[in-house]
């Protein structure tokens, strides 16, 4: 059949159309933490007590709430913005460790990985006794003392895959914490001078005691660069202790399951088996990487123009992460976790800070 000129006239813009696919993938989400991360900029330009990295963190959340941004952050920028949360922020961490020389790390002592430890099990086993007490159901009370003892959610995810958690137990116990750390942001600073904690001191109470990397990262900023550098150092070492806490959940739910007859002897429960072969490192990439800037800066061949713009790109990198987080929080799902489980998440925070802070003063 002969075409008519319509059909002529028509045909090339269809073509034109094919040849332009619409954005998507990442592109969106990270397009948006850009100007994210240029409007901090611009707020710290404009109001300097307030710092970058906090600035990015309000927008987030700002951004996550508006009505006219709220579908995009949503929907179509979603997978970005979670990239710039996870990947960006781990890229910022492996460049803050050339902030840092081997000098740095060994200062910390002995006695330091001892108080981490401590805060670690302390806060573990007083959350999960207080959540069993409280009579939360599920694995609610396994997974918040999870998230507040060693790395937020991401450490959530893990556990949660150990013990097949069910996903309304992740999701309630994901709110809280994100919600506590994002306040810590806002809170922890108030409480330096009050209790009497100088640079390092407040650093360290900031790593041994926030829970997300991230979060830690914003809090302690706000002491300065030598705050910043002691929190990190210390959340660093927190985020190693994922693992043997993982491994030994999955051993306790395989002997559970034994228990109660639901498995036959040398098979796994589901979770475990769910979670073969996504089991975290000894040491997860970011914290190798981490490790290894320290010593490309101790040995001293990185000139100091490099080291500026080592800088610069890390806090572009840690303001755009910081933005992502931001715009995951979701105030109307936290304020559904119930009563109990924020009575839960008040308590934990209380021992994990108190312990911390004992903690700091003994190793001081």
């Amino acid at each position: 059949m002969a075409l008519t000129l319509r059909d002529r006239a028509v045909r090339p813009s269809r073509t034109r159309t094919r040849a332009l696919p619409p954005l998507g993938g990442d592109a969106p989400g990270l397009l948006l933490a850009g100007l994210g991360v240029a409007a901090a900029f611009a707020v710290h330009q404009a109001v300097p007590a307030v710092p970058r990295l906090t600035a990015a963190v309000l927008l987030g959340v700002a951004a996550a709430h508006l009505p006219g941004l709220r579908p995009v952050v949503r929907g179509v920028a979603r997978p970005g913005l979670s990239t710039a949360g996870k990947r960006l922020m781990r890229l910022g961490i492996v460049l803050l460790g050339l902030k840092l020389g081997l000098d740095d790390v060994l200062g910390l002592g002995w006695a330091t990985v001892a108080m981490v430890i401590a805060v670690v099990a302390a806060t573990f086993a007083g959350t999960l006794w207080l959540g069993r007490r409280l009579g939360l159901p599920g694995d609610q009370p396994l997974l918040v003392a999870t998230g507040y003892s060693i790395c937020g959610a991401s450490a959530i995810g893990a556990v949660s895959q150990a013990a097949g958690s069910e996903e309304e137990d992740v999701a309630a116990s994901v709110a809280l914490v994100t919600l506590c750390g994002t306040l810590a942001i806002a809170v922890l600073p108030l409480l330096q001078h009050p209790l009497g904690l100088d640079t390092s001191g407040f650093g360290r109470w900031v790593g041994a005691s926030v829970h997300d990397v991230g979060q830690v990262v914003a809090t302690a900023q706000s002491g300065g660069a030598g705050a910043l550098r002691e929190a990190v150092l210390v959340k660093l070492m927190r985020v190693v202790l994922l693992a043997p806490l993982v491994a030994g959940v999955a051993v306790a739910a395989r002997r559970a399951q034994r228990r109660a007859g639901a498995a036959p002897e040398g098979t796994a429960p589901e979770g475990a088996a769910r979670a073969g072969g996504k089991r975290p490192p000894l040491v997860p990439l970011f914290v190798a990487g981490f490790l290894a800037m320290i010593a490309v800066r101790t040995t001293g061949v990185l000139p100091e123009r490099a080291l500026t713009l080592a800088g610069d790109a890390q806090e572009l990198l840690l303001a755009a992460a910081l933005f992502g987080l931001g715009s995951a929080v979701h105030l109307p799902t936290m304020v559904r976790t119930g009563g109990r489980l924020a009575l839960l998440g008040l308590g934990s925070w209380v021992v994990v800070a108190g312990v911390s802070y004992a903690g700091v003063l003994a190793t001081a």
